[in-house]
C-alpha cells in the first residue's frame, strides 16, 4: 500500500555549520569587540549571549542569515525570551524544532480526514504516516499539507509505492 511520512526535522549538520559560521562572524565584527557576544550550539539548543537586547537581536539576525544561506528554514527556530545571566549579561535560548508534536500531528490528521481523500493518517513518534490506495491521493495530500500547514517546515520522505 503506498505511503509517505510527514516529518519536521532540520538538517543538524547544516545547523551546526551555520552556527559555527555565525560564531566566526561575531568574533571578527568590530561592533562586538570587547563585549560578551557569543553564539553556541549544544544539544539542539542554540545559546545567544550578549550585553543588551539590541545585541541579542543582532545575533539573531546573523544566525538567521547564516541558516538561510545554508538552506535551513528559519521556521525550525523557537526563540525564547532573554534571561539575566549574571552581572549585566543576557542569555537567550533558541531551540531547534525536531519532530511533530502531538497537537500538530492531530491537526495534520484532521486535515487529511476532512479532505475527503481516501487516506489514513497515523501519528508515530514525531512523524505522521499517511497511507492510501492511490498514489495520486497521496500527492494531493502533500499539496494540501504544504498549503494548509504554513507554520511548520514540513518535509515528506519514505515515499513507498
Amino acid at each position: 500500500m503506498p505511503s509517505f511520512d510527514t516529518v519536521c526535522e532540520a538538517d543538524f549538520v547544516e545547523v551546526k555549520n551555520a552556527v559555527d559560521n555565525a560564531a566566526k562572524e561575531v568574533g571578527t565584527r568590530f561592533d562586538f569587540k570587547g563585549t560578551s557576544a557569543a553564539i553556541e550550539l549544544k544539544d539542539k539548543e542554540i545559546t545567544l549571549t550578549g550585553d543588551a537586547d539590541f545585541q541579542l537581536q543582532q545575533l539573531q539576525d546573523i544566525l538567521r542569515a547564516k541558516l538561510t544561506k545554508r538552506s535551513v528554514d528559519v521556521r525550525f527556530l523557537d526563540v525564547e525570551k532573554p534571561q539575566k545571566a549574571g552581572g549585566d549579561k543576557l542569555r537567550q535560548l533558541v531551540k531547534v524544532k525536531n519532530g511533530i508534536d502531538a497537537e500538530q500531528g492531530k491537526k495534520i490528521q484532521r486535515l487529511i480526514k476532512d479532505s475527503k481523500l481516501k487516506l489514513q493518517a497515523a501519528i508515530q513518534d514525531g512523524k505522521v504516516r499517511v497511507t492510501g490506495a492511490k498514489r495520486d491521493d497521496l500527492q494531493a495530500a502533500m499539496a494540501l499539507l504544504r498549503k494548509e500547514v504554513a507554520d511548520l517546515p514540513l518535509t515528506f520522505d519514505n515515499f513507498r509505492d
